[in-house]
């Protein structure tokens, strides 16, 4: 399918400010209030202990500034679930690297999505123990387990969101570019099955290198004769989720109001936070800047180092993860009003992949937004240009890799 089927779009005002549109059917903890907020959480609630809280559980609250000026401020009360309320929505969900220390965290937080009827748990050992804890909570998903190459077509029929975790960790020492070796290969496979099994599929890689791996997919699908960049998504959006907090941090806000788009690629330098952009409106000291952005594109290995060995930053990929599996639930149950930021095949710059504002709808990418690009300091203009020499090499390494394969496999 060709690129030119996307469109690139142009946000320019604040009333335009794209905002992770959920309705409240879809909704995960009850809110009561007098207004209605559009934003989506976790977990539906039919009934429980009521508390005064400002926040949600898996969404994010992008619009709230932008809605303040419309309507007086109040005090959402979030109810607690003892319950949950049964949903109608039926979207089929596949984890495949279940049994990991990301995929753990990640099936459970699927798991509580009211939008989800099945949440297939894929892994090559150790599964069936994951999916028989999870399928102890009491949220509508169906949980089925699948060990193994051979019950990986069965896993991935009918489904509507692939999520690949799968593959090692990073380990202190480790760069991302370590990874490619051993991830590449699981990668490729993965895909080749869901090319075979479920084509239609939204595909959500989380796999490391997503520099790489995310290329080394679109060149499977390709080979397969399925490809639509529309539907593959590499998922950078914990990229944003660690600018947000730490912006909220670094300047006092909260930070459910904080949205800094975040460009480029998912690892090192090809990480670039644009806090020129940050909403709400912040200035920021040249130093600030600097410290900011550092902290953004070395916060991995921040979390590897912190815990010396023993895994990489598992439980916040999840929770970023989760949440941009709830996005494209909402988008596939026909919400207009759903943006991420994504490493996605684009037009915006001359390298074929990049990570940036996505506008996704119920047949994937509906356009890529172009707004946050323009009006860029001085300090992004320059951090933009150095990125795109590391990044497009991480993209061919992937699109070499799937060719070398495909060479070798012709010869034996």
């Amino acid at each position: 399918m060709a690129l030119t089927a996307l469109t690139t779009v142009s946000i320019g005002s604040v009333c335009a400010q794209p905002r992770l549109g959920a309705r409240p059917k879809a909704s995960g903890f009850g809110f009561t209030c007098s207004k209605s907020f559009n934003v989506f959480s976790g977990l539906k609630a039919a009934s429980s202990v009521g508390i005064e809280a400002d926040t949600s559980f898996l969404g994010k609250e992008d619009n709230a500034s932008l809605q303040a000026s419309f309507v007086p401020k109040i005090k959402p009360k979030q109810v607690f679930l003892n319950q949950l309320h049964p949903h109608a929505s039926s979207f089929k969900v596949a984890v495949l690297g279940a049994a990991g220390g990301i995929g753990q965290p990640l099936g459970l937080l699927i798991k509580m999505s009211p939008l989800v009827s099945a949440l297939h748990l894929y892994d090559i050992a150790n599964v069936k123990g994951v999916a028989a804890d999870l399928s102890h909570c009491n949220s509508p998903a169906q949980v089925l387990d699948f060990t193994g190459q051979s019950e990986l077509a069965k896993c991935l029929k009918g489904v509507d969101v692939v999520v690949i975790p799968a593959g090692v960790p990073r380990k202190p020492g480790m760069t991302r570019d370590d990874l490619f070796n051993i991830n590449a290969g699981i990668v490729k496979t993965l895909i080749e099955a869901v090319a075979d099994n479920c084509p239609d599929a939204f595909i959500h890689i989380i796999s490391n290198p997503v520099n790489s791996t995310v290329p080394i997919a679109a060149e499977v699908l390709k080979q397969k004769g399925v490809y639509d960049p529309k539907k593959l998504f590499g998922v950078t959006t914990l990229d944003v989720v660690r600018a947000n907090t730490f912006v909220a941090q670094k300047k006092n806000l909260k930070l459910v109001d904080v949205d800094v788009p975040v460009i480029g690629g998912h690892a090192g330098i090809t990480i670039l936070p644009l806090l020129s952009k940050t909403r709400p409106s912040t200035t920021f000291a040249d130093d600030e800047v600097e410290e900011l952005t550092l902290r953004i594109q070395n916060a991995g290995t921040e979390v590897v180092e912190a815990k010396a060995g023993a895994g990489s930053a598992t439980l916040s990929m999840a929770y970023a993860a989760a949440r941009f599996v709830e996005a494209s639930l909402h988008a596939l149950d026909s919400d207009g009003d759903v943006y991420e930021c994504s490493f996605v095949e684009s037009d915006l710059t001359e390298l074929p992949f990049f990570a940036s504002r996505v506008k996704i709808g119920k047949k994937g990418i509906e356009a890529i937004v172009s707004s946050d690009l323009q009006g860029l300091t001085e300090y992004e203009t320059n951090a933009l240009e150095a990125l795109k020499p590391e990044l497009q090499a991480s993209i061919e390494k992937g699109m070499a890799f799937v060719h070398k394969q495909a060479v070798n496999a012709e010869s034996a």
